[in-house]
């Protein structure tokens, strides 16, 4: 009996706190509190203070096809900000900000609600009374360490809570904060 041959690509809704690699390391949980399949590995990084869509593959030709930056898989991030984006701002984000390694390709950038069925975080984002706070979808090619948060601070719009909500044709949904799915290509 012939059987189907093993997917290829694993979604995982990384939660706040978890390291994108299955060693933990000083008060950040490592990948293999969530995950255990041997032979798997994360497709780029995000930090532990971020949250949402990890890919784990066993194929070097298709995580080297995610990863790497020549070959400018979109990533779609949603950002709470505090303050209120102006256009400004977001034209900023538009055209490339200026951070200490260079300027930035130009982004997605836009405004949006805060996303409908949005899991609660664990610790919760900080509140401050007198300033409000503001939701941005962002989209970028590049993966530089920390990117999204300095160029949300480089136009006065500091990050409070980061989701990378998608990767290319790959989204979270169905997939609750701790949980991963296979995909099929």
């Amino acid at each position: 009996m012939a059987t189907l041959p093993h997917p290829q690509l694993l979604r995982f809704n990384k939660p706040y706190g978890v390291l994108s690699q299955f060693t933990p390391e000083g008060r950040w949980r490592g990948l293999k509190d969530f995950i255990d399949l041997p032979g798997i590995y994360a497709c780029g990084r995000l930090d532990a203070d971020s949250e949402g869509l990890l890919l784990l593959t066993g194929d070097g030709a298709l995580q080297a096809r995610i990863s790497s930056p020549r070959f400018k898989m979109e990533k779609t991030y949603l950002v709470q900000v505090e303050g209120t984006p102006s256009e400004e701002a977001l034209e900023a984000l538009r055209t490339g900000v200026l951070l200490n390694d260079g300027m930035t390709l130009p982004a997605q950038a836009r405004q949006i609600d805060e996303p409908p069925g949005l899991w609660a975080r664990t610790p919760p984002v900080r509140v401050r009374r007198n300033i409000p706070t503001a939701w941005l979808e962002l989209c970028i090619t590049e993966g530089r360490n920390r990117q999204v948060r300095r160029m949300t601070a480089a136009v006065g719009l500091p990050c409070l809570r980061l989701i990378r909500s998608a990767i290319g044709p790959h989204t979270l949904e169905g997939l609750a904060p701790g949980t991963h799915g296979w995909v099929s290509e």
